[in-house]
């Protein structure tokens, strides 16, 4: 499979020079959108790649097309490059099948809603001209590397399009790991008041092709008090290792500064606190970047071929969450899902494959197939039926890994053959139900002579 990774190199030489160009850009491109809203039904049934020959037409003046319907382009972005004109109308193409796309949802709800004599309040979607987009330098044309630091780019200055010497902080290619990898043609970004190149790194990755037999798995239970608790596993349903990960300083400040947030909100009414959550959205990105890196060291220690995750449903909030208790709730189901989209990423650079189950009853469900737990009021403690006191999340995270062998195993033989299984071990019938003492009786049943 195909794997990218961006890299931000800071331009040390200049900043305020490349504001003209990105202000030209975006000018050009919402004169763009403008015109193919304009001829959206004559161009609506063409693809990106054949759409750029029939804008240029309408906007460009060469020798073969000397009066385009819309020749004013020419005149207010004069000398403008090729490549940036043909990415403006790459651009500005998408936006306006989205918006189109949009408002024909609309008119369709209204039509629904009118028929049904309800009122429709819902204003209709509006086409917006303005964005902040960052242009791609194409090399040869807009960019030329001349050292690891330096290169020249083409930037519109002192009313012309001229090259200009840039200077920009070398990264180390082993340490991030992309010294093989195809450099592709950089970015401009502009963050704050500093401008960086960002150059996007592709390689192509085999994952590994273990059998389900030979596989061992590191199954996560994103938790509510520990960010994760993880299990290596095997087939057999053995536990060959177990790990406990989370950030309780961290999270006491979050904690922290949820209530302020909230007590402030109180006195004020809604206020947007830019200060607040800029310290909150901070604390997370730390969070979901310790806790994904201490997953994948985990994984790589233990030799697995496989990381499981339970499958995240649609965000749905439980009764009597209000305040800062609803917040959190929120913070933490956003944090589960940038660990797993950030453990997904950095497990495919290694080879190693992920993989999502049913998260239904994987905590409520003891491991050893006693029946429902009872947790206690921090939700870390799981009371079994037969007395026994265990935690929580690890429970959950053997069920979550006996779910996953339990489907390889079902996909990996006939029908016929997993219905004379089930006859012997019926709990696997429904998934939902599945354990870890599913999977031991499964892989017993299946060592027995009478399975054929």
């Amino acid at each position: 499979m195909k794997i990218a990774k961006t890299l931000s190199h800071k331009i040390t030489n200049h900043s305020r020079i490349f504001d003209e160009t990105l202000d030209i850009y975006n000018d050009a491109l919402a004169f763009i959108i403008e015109v193919i809203d304009k001829e959206f039904d004559k161009l609506d049934d063409m693809t990106t790649k054949s759409i750029t020959a029939a804008v240029e037409r309408l906007i460009h003046t060469t020798a073969s097309n000397p009066s385009p319907k819309y020749r004013a382009f020419n005149a207010r972005f004069y000398k403008f490059p090729s490549y940036f004109r043909r990415s403006a109308l790459a651009s500005a193409f998408g936006k306006v099948k989205s918006y189109r796309s949009n408002l024909r949802n609309w008119e369709e709800e209204k039509a629904i809603a009118l028929s049904e004599g309800k009122n429709f309040k819902k204003s209709p979607p509006k086409l917006q001209l303005k964005h902040k987009e960052f242009p791609v330098f194409y090399r040869g044309n807009m960019f030329k590397r001349t050292s690891d630091t330096t290169a020249q780019i083409k930037i519109f200055h002192n009313n012309d399009w001229v090259w200009v010497d840039i200077k920009f902080k070398d990264q180390d290619l082993y340490k991030r790991g992309v010294w093989d990898w195809k450099e592709n043609n950089p970015t401009l970004v502009k963050v704050g008041k500093k401008y960086f190149l960002n150059f996007s790194y592709q390689s192509k990755v085999k994952l590994n092709k273990t059998k389900i037999n030979d596989q061992k798995i590191c199954a996560v239970d994103l938790g509510i008090n520990n960010s994760a608790v993880c299990s290596v596993m095997d087939i057999k349903g053995a536990v060959l290792a177990r790990k406990f990960i989370n950030q309780p300083k961290e999270k006491d400040r979050l904690y922290t500064l949820t209530n302020k947030l909230r007590k402030a909100q109180r006195v004020s009414g809604w206020i947007a606190a830019p200060n607040f959550w800029r310290r909150i959205n901070g604390i997370q990105k730390h969070i979901v970047n310790d806790t994904s890196h201490e997953i994948i060291t985990f994984a790589m220690d233990n030799d697995c071929d496989v990381i499981v995750f339970e499958y995240l449903d649609k965000m749905k909030m439980p009764k009597g969450f209000w305040g800062a208790k609803k917040l959190r709730f929120k913070l933490r189901y956003w944090r589960k899902k940038g660990i797993q989209n950030k453990v997904t990423e950095m497990a495919h650079y290694l080879g190693m494959r992920m993989s999502r189950v049913n998260a239904r009853n994987t905590s409520k469900l003891a491991f050893d197939g006693s029946g429902e737990v009872e947790r206690n009021w921090k939700k870390d403690l799981a009371t079994f039926s037969s007395g026994k006191v265990y935690h929580a999340d690890l429970s959950a995270s053997y069920n979550i890994g006996a779910r996953y062998f339990v489907r390889g195993i079902q996909k990996s033989m006939s029908e016929t053959k997993w219905l004379s299984l089930q006859a012997n071990v019926p709990e696997v019938a429904k998934r939902t139900y599945t354990t870890l003492s599913s999977l031991i009786s499964l892989t017993k049943a299946l060592e027995s002579p009478k399975v054929t």
